[in-house]
C-alpha cells in the first residue's frame, strides 16, 4: 500500500511516517517503479504500534526501546513490563505536576474578584518571587 493508505489505515500522518523513517523507527519501506513507497502489512502494523505507544506519552527514545524488545523473540516479558512501569511512574510524576499547577491556578483565582477593577490577584501572584 502506498504512504496515503498506510497514513488512512493506521491514523498517521505522512508526515510523521517519513519522520519516523528518517528517524530510524520505520525501516525504509520498498519502492514502486515508480518511486513511490510500498508498505508491506508489516510496515503497517509497526506503524499502528508506533501509533498506540505515542498515544500512551511514551517517547520516541522510549518506542525505539519497545520495538527492539517487540523484534526480540528472545527476550522476556520482565523487560518490557519494566518500561513499560518505568513510563508509568513518569507519568504518575507529571500527572501530580499539573495538579499542583491546577490547584495553584485555582488558588489564584479565588481571590480574584473578577469584576471591572484593574487589579488582579492573579497577575500579582504571578509577579511575585517565588521562594525555592
Amino acid at each position: 500500500m502506498n504512504i496515503g493508505q498506510a497514513s488512512k489505515t493506521t491514523g498517521v500522518s505522512e508526515r510523521m511516517i517519513r519522520h519516523y523513517e528518517r528517524v530510524g523507527l520505520m525501516p525504509p519501506p520498498d519502492r514502486r517503479d515508480n518511486g513511490y513507497r510500498d508498505y508491506s502489512p508489516q510496515s503497517v502494523e509497526r506503524l499502528r504500534f508506533i501509533a498506540n505507544a505515542r498515544d500512551l506519552g511514551f517517547s520516541l527514545e522510549e518506542i525505539a526501546t519497545l520495538l527492539g524488545l517487540w523484534d526480540d523473540r528472545e527476550r522476556t516479558s520482565s523487560e518490557v513490563k519494566t518500561v513499560a512501569l518505568a513510563h508509568a511512574e513518569d507519568l504518575g510524576r507529571k500527572a501530580a505536576a499539573l495538579e499542583a499547577m491546577r490547584c495553584a491556578l485555582l488558588e489564584l483565582a479565588e481571590g480574584c474578584s473578577g469584576d471591572n477593577r484593574p487589579d488582579c490577584p492573579i497577575l500579582s501572584g504571578l509577579a511575585e518571587r517565588r521562594a525555592r
